[in-house]
């Protein structure tokens, strides 16, 4: 997978993973007890240990080493989380644009000498129960990590990893493969013509499609001009075909080399054991080299520097004349420069994050552009940093006056500097994201630590949050000019600064495609008759290769018998806050953080209303409330909370696939000091949202709009999904009204408005529906220390929300009311009331096929096909889950990615029964529809072994069981209704799916006239589309 050039997130947005999981204490955890005993100098397994530091405010304890005979770096980070990860990562520095790291980081993965069967990589999501597996190229650096909670799998993947990555196969066939080749666009028929084929070659055409990925690559390739960030890591389309078999294995030979490489290793596993078996199976077998990968110093510039570039025009744009983005860019010192680069994150996130930030108002708020351009803010991926501040959305007449606000708003902080307040939000954030829990932690950390430690930075420095924050107060303190004097050295007098621009051009993707024509010519020309002779039969060699059996059993795999057969229960507590609103508790070892849910039903609400829920969602928490106006509101929400959201949720029942609850989850967290302010904040919210500010609520409109337009070419395989499903179920027409292209749609419509008040007057109606107690259900997560305080809390806030001022008016639905599970009602784990969900059918709704093609100008296509099945209570649906699974590993994957080129496909089933098709980033379409109904027939002809069924449910269960964090405890009860008694049988109809059951669901749900199914494709013009009248072309 290709990262590029996009921002690697900052140090808030990493932190937000989360901290310490269970750590309660701090003292007396086993994993960190354990790696404080290795003492400095100490030799283990072929590794030295050279640093052991405690690291109490992100509850770990580093243990840092050497490997004596290659000098390979070691970092392992011992902490009480069963969630283990290991990462390898290599210094990757192309000097060309053949996409050569990416390309390699695709081809280690499909065979080694241990495992020299194809593709072992995929082979080992259905051998594993992972709880992470994947690859990234970014561009400077390949990583490759996987986390598990299971020791012995952890030892399985670690055997895979280090074998793909040292003594990779590398055979050409695969390179042709995941790279790019010449083949017959019919491979069998040498008489079709020659075209290109690969799947990075289509992943890297569908990337530049997205113009905020083009803005931000070139940002980074022209800012730093010199090395190695002046190419494409991941290839450009029109380079990749100048890559060869030759360079890809020497590129290998130079840079996976243990001297070029850094381990890490997280989690409660001990260190002695990854030690020892990544020595014995792959250190052990090399000796030290020097590695060329070093990454020179960019040489500053003397004078400022411009750039134009185009871009596809944007199909979604709200308006064609403002689509123009403009951004300057500023070069900023080596990131091994711990705390100058703490300082600068800081600094980038008081100058751009939130309405009381100076940017926000002065461009956000000027109304020139759309939303901030693409990677605004501090990124430090690269070996110096670099910040960059625009707009996008903007037109070309108002380019300059862009450049003069950046340029007026750098002089106005230098003399006014920033408000106490603003600074303590920000400190206060990283407070909070470093209690807040994730289940994926460790990998918030490698991804954290790679870029710096890639350029040898000290990793462990990085993590000392709490040092970092205590020298930043202390250097405020003792110079109160101390941000504005960073403001003046970075920006003000920074000679090294680039005002890039880049506007839409009409034949830009006629262009690409001419130019792709041009590409292919010459290289076909080039050939002589004996070439395309071997091209043929190489096509052909690896059409059979792609359809021959493969033996795996080299490869380890986990068992059925391994996976635990029952959950552990939660224990839950419903209590009615006052006198009839229910409330779940749920006490965890939350870390001294208070996590509160609403739940508001909207069944009484208009249809005509329902389009503009998303939006009234997301202008609810920002624009101002009681007395406080949105930059005060904002200013209180960082102060006292780690968030304060809103989202619309179409929740389908279990029972029935006709049935379901639509409503807004409100969520928020804050530590446990300042859970009355922030259940005071919700009340204001709720009791007096403000709803008069129209100039502000116009500029979130078009930055929501901007935001759902950029989502789509990266996405388009969810909005192809959502909208497949749209006429199968009343929840799937709902689902596409909130999240589908209809909503896309609209807000772009909006942003055309002349006069917004007409859409700003549906969002009080919309109030009376939703903010009200009576159709209400709240949870808490906390610790059983909190349980008291946060009772008193929401109790207060209960009596304070009013009453519905709505009228049910039924119209042609129907409300349902259905009781949760609770202890009155069997259930050993939850006591108290029952809690009452009022559920919508639509007895006037019946199913029927639909096809809709939505024309995009991109390269490639998004594919979608949907089909009616099972709900989640209903026995067959454990048999659909594991048959989706079992076609996207045995079927689609060869299909659709291997042969096809897609760079993803597959199948899955969802909790509202719809059992879904698609592929992404695919050259093909209907080709593609073809494949998803022959995965139909081999499936009912029953063309699997058990071993695939198993594989099928070590995947499954791997989803399953994946962690939850103790903020997200009893979420699925409060949400869907499901008890943990509920999930255990599904458990067992999980384990009991036979072979049998299997060919039954393929035929009884999936043939062709069983199953109502919809279909839906975004992407470019299609003849045989516009021939077929039973498709709606939009």
């Amino acid at each position: 997978m290709w990262r590029g050039s996009v921002r690697t997130r900052s140090l808030l947005e990493r932190l937000r993973g989360g901290a310490s999981l269970g750590a309660r204490r701090r003292r007396g955890t086993a994993a960190c007890e354990r790696a404080l005993q290795h003492e400095v100098g100490e030799r283990i397994h072929g590794f030295t240990v050279s640093q052991v530091t405690d690291i109490p405010e992100l509850s770990l304890t580093a243990v840092k080493l050497s490997h004596d005979s290659t000098g390979a770096k070691y970092l392992h980070l011992a902490r009480e989380d069963t969630n283990n990860l290991f990462s390898v990562q290599f210094r990757t520095t192309p000097l060309d644009s053949t996409g050569v790291p990416h390309v390699l980081e695709h081809t280690v993965l499909c065979g080694s000498q241990k495992y020299p069967c194809r593709d072992p990589f995929f082979k080992m999501l259905n051998r594993s129960l992972s709880t992470f597996m994947n690859a990234f190229t970014a561009s400077d650096y390949t990583l490759y990590p996987f986390s598990t909670q299971n020791p012995k799998d952890f030892q399985n993947l670690l055997s895979v990893y280090l074998d793909a990555t040292f003594f990779p196969c590398l055979r050409e066939l695969d390179f042709w493969q995941e790279g790019w080749r010449l083949e017959h666009e019919n491979p069998r028929d040498p008489q079709t013509p020659l075209t290109f084929k690969g799947v990075v070659f289509n992943e890297m055409k569908g990337a530049f499609t997205d113009n905020e990925r083009i803005f931000s690559q070139h940002l980074q390739n022209r800012l730093l001009p010199d090395h190695t960030y002046s190419v494409i890591s991941g290839g450009h389309p029109l380079c990749i075909p100048d890559l060869t078999w030759e360079q890809l294995k020497q590129f290998h030979a130079t840079h996976y080399h243990p001297s070029n490489a850094r381990f890490f290793t997280y989690g409660n596993f001990p260190l002695e054991q990854h030690l020892r078996q990544i020595h014995e199976e792959a250190l052990s077998k090399f000796e030290k080299i020097k590695p060329n990968t070093a990454v020179p110093t960019q040489k500053p510039w003397d004078k400022p520097r411009e750039f134009q570039i185009t871009c596809g025009p944007d199909a979604l744009a709200a308006d064609s004349s403002k689509q123009t983005t403009v951004g300057v860019g500023f070069l900023l010192p080596d990131i091994t420069d711990t705390f100058e680069a703490f300082t600068l994150n800081l600094l980038s996130s008081l100058l751009i994050s939130g309405p009381n930030s100076p940017f926000y108002k002065a461009l956000i708020e000027s109304g020139l552009g759309t939303d901030f351009s693409p990677d605004v803010g501090y990124n430090g991926s690269t070996r110096e940093a670099y910040f960059s501040v625009g707009l996008q959305g903007v037109a070309e007449q108002d380019v300059q006056a862009v450049r003069d606000i950046i340029d007026g708003t750098i002089e106005e902080v230098l003399q006014k500097g920033f408000e106490d307040d603003q600074i303590e939000a920000l400190l206060h954030k990283i407070e909070i994201q470093m209690k807040h829990q994730s289940v994926s932690f460790g990998l918030t950390l490698t991804s954290y630590i790679a870029p710096c430690w890639n350029h040898d930075g000290d990793p462990v420095e990085l993590l000392k949050l709490g040092s970092q924050v205590a020298r930043f107060r202390q250097c405020l303190r003792e110079n109160p000019g101390f941000l504005q004097e960073k403001v003046k050295q970075y920006f003000k007098n920074n000679p090294h600064k680039l005002t890039l621009s880049m506007k839409p051009d009409d034949k830009y993707f006629e262009k690409q495609t001419q130019k792709e024509t041009e590409k292919l010519k010459q290289k076909i020309d080039s050939l002589s008759p004996k070439d395309k002779k071997q091209i043929y039969e190489k096509g052909l060699e690896l059409q059979t290769q792609q359809s021959k059996a493969q033996d795996t059993s080299c490869l380890p795999a986990l068992k059925v018998s391994d996976i635990e057969p029952t959950i552990p229960l939660t224990h839950l507590e419903v209590a009615l806050a006052a006198g009839e609103t229910p409330v779940q508790y749920c006490a965890q070892p939350t870390n001294g953080v208070v996590y509160f849910r609403a739940f508001c039903s909207l069944h009484t609400l208009p249809e005509e209303l329902r389009p503009y829920v998303p939006l009234f969602c997301s202008v609810l928490t920002k624009l101002g409330c009681g007395l406080l106006d949105y930059r005060q509101q904002a200013q209180q929400i960082e102060l006292k909370t780690g968030g304060m959201a809103a989202s619309p949720h179409v929740i389908p029942d279990g029972t029935h696939l006709d049935v379901y609850e639509q409503g807004v989850l409100f969520s928020s967290f804050c530590l446990d000091r300042n859970l009355p302010d922030m259940m005071h904040l919700w009340s204001e919210i709720f009791h007096s949202p403000c709803f008069e500010e129209e100039e502000y609520f116009r500029v979130l409109v078009t930055m929501c709009a901007q935001e759902l337009s950029n989502g789509v070419p990266d996405s388009g395989h969810l909005y192809a999904m959502v909208r497949a499903g749209r006429t199968l179920t009343p929840a799937g027409d709902l689902q596409e009204t909130f999240s589908g292209m209809d909503q896309v749609k609209l807000m772009k419509r909006m942003v055309g408005m002349s006069d917004v008040r007409q859409v700003l007057r549906k969002l009080p109606r919309i109030t009376k529906h939703v903010l009200s107690r009576d159709n209400m259900r709240c949870s808490v997560n906390a610790t059983p220390q909190q349980m008291s305080l946060a009772e008193k809390e929401v109790e207060k806030f209960v009596r304070n929300v009013g009453r519905s001022k709505a009228e049910w008016k039924p119209g042609h639905l129907s409300v349902v009311e259905k009781p949760a599970p609770s202890g009155s009602s069997g259930s050993t784990h939850i006591s108290g009331p029952r809690v009452l969900r009022k559920l919508i059918t639509d007895p006037t709704f019946k199913p029927h096929q639909m096809k809709t093609h939505f024309l995009l100008p991109f390269p490639v296509n998004h594919v979608g096909e949907c089909v009616r099945t099972a709900p989640y209570t209903d026995p067959d649906h454990a048999s659909l889950k594991v048959l989706a699974r079992l076609m996207t590993a045995k079927f689609l994957h060869t299909e659709i990615r291997e042969k096809g080129g897609a760079y993803g496909a597959g199948a899955r089933l969802g909790r509202d029964g719809m059992f879904t098709f698609y592929s992404y980033r695919d050259p093909h379409s209907t080709e593609t529809l073809q494949s998803f109904a022959k995965a139909v027939d081999w499936a009912k002809a029953g063309r699997f072994t058990q071993q695939d069924i198993d594989e099928a449910k070590l995947s499954v269960f791997a989803s399953v069981d994946a962690p939850v964090p103790p903020s997200d405890r009893g979420l699925e009860h409060f949400l869907y209704g499901v008890s943990d008694e509920l999930k255990q049988v599904h458990r067992e109809r999980l384990f009991a799916v036979s072979h049998d059951s299997l060919v039954a669901v393929s035929d009884k749900y999936l043939s062709v006239g069983r199953g109502t199914r919809g279909l839906a494709l975004l992407g470019p013009e299609n003849a045989k589309i516009a021939k077929d009248p039973s498709w709606i072309v939009r």
